[in-house]
């Protein structure tokens, strides 16, 4: 993956904000930066939650970096679909690896504002794909994003990867 200006813009515009700073501006106005005592179990539930979402996301912005020729933001968006990899399973795996990371933050620092904050965005996540994000994708890459998402599922990931774009593609 290069380290493109875009790229890094979009990491700290997104993720840094969504994933490290509104999580700790909640831990700080709650108190928990002061007097917090991490457990066995917290660390290690989440723990694996933050690690897995972290490499779900590193995937995912490296086939859009690298395959797509863009980034995650709407400034700098791919210009090639992006229909491989985990994406062959599943049209949202970044948004899924962010929402791991939220959980593993709100369980490993044992945080119901954390867990609020994951609520919130996963409920702007829920409405704002299908009503903003979907419709742009089927503006800028027509039929195969159409096809693309008669078969490959929003949230819930497939058993088995779609290869639709395989065979046409040579992968």
């Amino acid at each position: 993956m290069t380290l493109s200006p875009a790229l890094i813009k979009a990491v700290v515009l997104f993720p840094l904000n969504v994933m490290g700073i509104i999580p700790a501006l909640v831990l700080w106005f709650s108190g928990k930066f002061e007097a917090y005592q991490f457990s066995t179990i917290s660390i290690v539930s989440g723990g694996i939650l933050v690690i897995v979402g972290l490499y779900i996301i590193w995937i995912t912005v490296s086939l859009f970096t690298d395959y797509g020729k863009g980034t995650p933001a709407p400034y700098s968006p791919p210009k090639i679909l992006v229909a491989i990899g985990i994406y062959r399973y599943v049209r949202n795996p970044m948004m899924m690896g962010v929402w791991c990371v939220l959980v593993g933050e709100a369980n490993l620092f044992m945080s119901v504002g954390i867990l609020i904050w994951f609520l919130v965005f996963f409920t702007g996540c829920i409405f704002l794909v299908p009503l903003w994000e979907e419709p742009d994708l089927e503006r800028r890459f027509g039929e195969p994003y159409r096809e693309y998402k008669r078969h490959v599922p929003r949230w819930i990931p497939r058993i088995n990867p779609w290869s639709g774009y395989k065979d046409r593609l040579k992968l």
